[in-house]
């Protein structure tokens, strides 16, 4: 089984079909301030780099975030390789991490590879 069908966790196909419609929110350093603390949307923030292979291993999941939860919250990837200073603000040590904001406020993390389903749960959390 493949790293992308473990992490979607076994449903590739539907993924691979919603994969092709949004993609997440690419932020630059100023926009990040400006989408954390001006929208009413809860928000998961994937902190990646190119260079970096659990990244991209991770980056179909958080596809398929940004597809099933378009207009309900904001899911966007921050280059960490172009923003360190908003990594030492929020004390990132290790890639992938992906942040989960609600009212401007850091409310949860993962760190490293993490299924989908783990990844969609703590977002459902934050719409309640």
């Amino acid at each position: 089984m493949g790293l992308f069908k473990r992490i979607l966790g076994g449903k590739q196909e539907e993924a691979e079909e919603r994969a092709a419609g949004v993609e997440p929110r690419h932020l630059t350093g100023a926009e990040f301030d400006t989408e954390i603390l001006g929208t009413e949307l809860p928000i998961v923030v994937d902190f990646w780099a190119e260079w970096c292979g659990p990244c991209h291993a991770i980056a179909p999941a958080v596809i398929e975030l940004a597809n099933e939860f378009d207009g309900r919250a904001v899911v966007a990837k921050l280059n960490a390789d172009e923003y360190p200073d908003i990594l030492s603000r929020y004390g990132i040590m290790g890639i992938p991490t992906l942040i989960y904001f609600k009212q401007g406020q850091e409310v949860d993390r993962v760190v490293g590879i993490t299924r989908y389903g783990v990844l969609k749960g703590k977002l459902e959390k934050l719409l309640d």
